[in-house]
């Protein structure tokens, strides 16, 4: 039987993932070797406030908290010289249908940094092939709420574990956990530009982050007929981008937030964003599916 060479723990720094953190610096769960988070480059202010306080409690327990990066999603979607990695965005097709197109941003910008800087830990980098049975244990902060996310890794040298599934916890036990130990101001992780944000974190980000709502605001704009790349190759959008499900300019958004969207809605970590399944179907788009290089290795 084979035992892993290393054990990391996702980090999106948000509820769920925290908690796990807090949980090995107390010594209740096992160690880690490190805790990788995975950056955007687009994350809210609070989420890169709240990264730095989590680095400087898991470096006294002696866990380095990693950051990788494969470029600012933001600024790349932006950038007619850069490929396109699509994003959620609600689309209205040139007869007013509806859909969503496809998510390809969590692979391209959270899960792939993470796989390699996995494959750099166990010594064998892309495209070296990671030798049979060599394999990390990967940590990740789905909550017994989200057990429909719980997914086995799709490649040998990494099998994930969900710590909170084995102690039963909920993500409320999570928030609990962290209030008791003064981080009840946690943010949710998610970029600061989400399309799957609720009405509430809308609201929120507009009376408490006016640069950041603005941010948010121009993005949106800037994306309304397709990706900047596509658009100078002669191939824009058949239809429009937008941020938010009502197909409007987001300044323009009606936003109706609820309290409950709070703990309904759980934040875009690497592999707890909304599954493809649930999202709508597909609308028009300017880009084509990326296969993932190590998908099966």
């Amino acid at each position: 039987m084979t035992h892993p060479v290393a054990r990391f723990l996702s980090l999106g720094a948000g509820i769920q993932s925290s908690a796990l953190l807090l949980l090995a610096v107390q010594g209740r769960i096992p160690t880690f070797d490190a805790a990788i988070f995975s950056d955007t480059g687009w994350e809210p202010a609070t989420v890169y406030t709240h990264l730095r306080r989590l680095e400087r409690l898991a470096s006294a327990a002696g866990i380095p908290v990693v950051r990788v990066c494969s470029g600012n999603i933001r600024d790349d979607a932006l950038d007619p010289q850069h490929r396109f990695a699509s994003m959620p965005l609600f689309t209205l097709g040139p007869n007013g249908e509806e859909g969503m197109a496809r998510r390809q941003c969590t692979s391209e910008y959270k899960i792939r940094p993470i796989k390699a800087e996995v494959r750099r830990r166990l010594g064998h980098p892309h495209p070296m092939r990671v030798p049979t049975g060599v394999y990390a244990q990967m940590a990740i902060g789905i909550s017994v709420d989200e057990v429909h996310r719980a997914r086995d890794a799709d490649v040998a040298y990494m099998r994930n574990t969900f710590p909170l599934l084995d102690l039963q916890w909920r993500r409320e036990d999570c928030s609990a956990f962290l209030t008791e130990h003064g981080l009840a101001d946690t943010p949710r992780s998610a970029c600061l530009g989400c399309p799957f944000h609720t009405d509430l974190e809308w609201a929120r980000l507009r009376a408490e982050d006016p640069t950041g709502w603005a941010d948010a605001v121009a993005f949106d704009a800037a994306i309304r007929h397709g990706s900047a790349r596509a658009t100078v190759d002669g191939h824009p959008l058949r239809g429009q981008f937008f941020l938010h499900r009502q197909r409007v300019p987001l300044d323009q958004v009606m936003l109706r937030p609820r309290a409950v969207d709070q703990q309904d809605t759980p934040g875009c970590g690497p592999w707890s964003c909304p599954h493809p399944a649930e999202q709508a179907p597909d609308g028009p788009s300017d880009t084509a599916t990326d296969q993932d290089p190590d998908y099966g290795r």
